[in-house]
């Protein structure tokens, strides 16, 4: 179990919202993880620039935040390679499926109240309900 941390918590939700409304407010873009990476893998030519930067920044953050004095915690991976690389599969699988992420649905697309987006993010939180109940409760 983790602690109880509702500042940073809303502090942090707060950024990522006020990312998003950036990106889309500067640029008409909406802030999907999924889309973003994708396209940005695809080559497109115009596209590159600001998707590289929105990526590197995203794995930049941690770092600017430890340099700053804030606490990172380690990260520490227990699951073997191959189950690694079925769950990145089937992560992909499911935003090309579901055409986007928790980030693209939840974070931008119900701000701008897209039904498809609000059907996406409720099928997205009942499976993470289901898959954390199934793995504590029943598989152990």
């Amino acid at each position: 179990m983790t602690e109880f941390t509702p500042i940073s918590a809303a502090l942090g939700g707060a950024l990522i919202g006020l990312s998003a409304l950036i990106l889309f407010l500067l640029d008409g873009r909406i802030a999907g993880i999924s889309g973003i990476l994708g396209s940005f893998l695809a080559f497109r030519p115009g596209e590159i620039l600001w998707r590289l930067a929105f990526l590197a920044g995203l794995i930049a953050a941690p770092a600017l935040y430890a340099a700053a004095g804030g606490h990172v915690p380690p990260l520490t991976v227990t699951s073997s390679i191959p189950l690694l690389l079925i769950g990145g599969f089937l992560v992909g699988f499911g935003t090309r499926l579901g055409n986007g992420c928790t980030s693209g649905h939840g974070v931008c697309g119900i701000a701008r109240l897209s039904p498809r987006s609000i059907a996406a993010t409720l099928i997205f939180m009942t499976a993470a309900g289901v898959t954390v109940f199934i793995m504590r409760h029943v598989a152990g």
